[in-house]
């Protein structure tokens, strides 16, 4: 049985958002019920559906004034890496670390959700950004500087210009 399941706790009131989200909890839950037969493949659908979910909320930061490699993108490309060399112990026959990385991710996800994915969820309302048009209503609130803080908890405004954050 899963630990990490979906609630409204998880949800930051931004729909493309929370369904990427409750897609990611849903795939992690595949993860930790799949046998040692299907575990390699539920894991790459966990990789595949993360990578694309990664590589929507950063181009998102980049539209909206953030540094190409703010800590909040350097985060999903060092958990990418982290899925990536699961899966290469997975394709040797090694799951135990697949299963050990599927746990820690259980824990890490609702912080990173309510943390920095709850700031750049703010940041983007503040923009008037559409995430599915990547239409900007207010551009006159880009920062003048790209902001390299995480768009969470470990900068301090996330729609603040850098050398503020």
């Amino acid at each position: 049985m899963s630990t990490l399941v979906w609630s409204e706790a998880l949800s930051l009131s931004m729909p493309v958002m929370d369904t990427t989200h409750q897609e990611f909890v849903d795939l992690l839950a595949a993860v930790e019920a799949a046998d040692d037969a299907t575990l390699p493949a539920k894991w790459q659908a966990l990789i595949d559906h993360t990578d694309e979910h990664f590589a929507r909320e950063d181009k998102w930061m980049v539209d909206t004034g953030f540094a190409p490699a703010n800590c909040h993108s350097s985060q999903h490309a060092v958990v990418l890496k982290v899925l990536r060399e699961g899966a290469e112990h997975g394709a040797a026959g090694d799951l135990a670390p697949i299963r050990q990385m599927a746990h820690e991710l259980t824990i890490w996800f609702p912080h990173h959700a309510q943390n920095m994915d709850f700031g750049l969820a703010l940041h983007l309302k503040s923009m008037g950004y559409d995430p599915e048009t990547g239409e900007l209503s207010n551009p006159e609130k880009l920062p003048e500087e790209a902001i390299s803080g995480c768009g969470g908890s470990c900068s301090t405004d996330s729609t603040a210009p850098a050398e503020a954050a």
